[in-house]
């Protein structure tokens, strides 16, 4: 279980840390999480995602690049299991995600700007590796994320 608040964590490390404006939901049933960033950027095609939650995720945070779309659902409850199945520590969407009536059953943490019932097109559009920018913070690929009911705070180096 993380120990952690982010508002204690801010004010321990707030020259060192970014905070994303308010915005994020949560969706799981588990809130608080950490861990390093691997993202993914999906122009309305959550493939990319789906693809990268078969991999190990354990000490590792999602972040999918919706572009703040809100016309559609870049995670749903199938998306959900697999990052159960492979240790993922939480997933946060610059997007929405959908199925959150069974998100909200499942220890997986998910932050996101809302939901919608629509799934993404499934063209394999996308990338990994990129630089998400949401709500005035950058996320980079292995940023560390800490996350509870109170926010997203991102740091370039661990500070737990």
């Amino acid at each position: 279980m993380d120990n952690f608040t982010t508002p204690d964590l801010f004010d321990d490390h707030r020259d060192h840390v970014q905070v994303a404006d308010s915005g994020l939901c949560h969706f799981g049933k588990k809130t608080t999480f950490s861990g390093q960033a691997v993202t993914v950027t999906c122009p309305e095609d959550n493939s990319f995602a789906a693809d990268i939650l078969h991999e190990d995720g354990k000490g590792k945070v999602l972040v999918i690049n919706g572009f703040a779309s809100k016309r559609f659902a870049f995670i749903g409850d199938i998306m959900a299991e697999r990052a159960l199945k492979n240790s993922w520590e939480g997933v946060v969407i610059n997007g929405c995600c959908r199925d959150i009536e069974i998100l909200a059953t499942m220890d997986l943490p998910v932050m996101a700007l809302g939901s919608t019932p629509r799934s993404t097109l499934k063209r394999g559009f996308g990338d990994k590796n990129q630089a998400v920018t949401m709500l005035s913070t950058t996320i980079n690929p292995n940023d560390w994320l800490y996350a509870d009911v109170n926010g997203l705070i991102i740091s370039s180096a661990p500070l737990l």
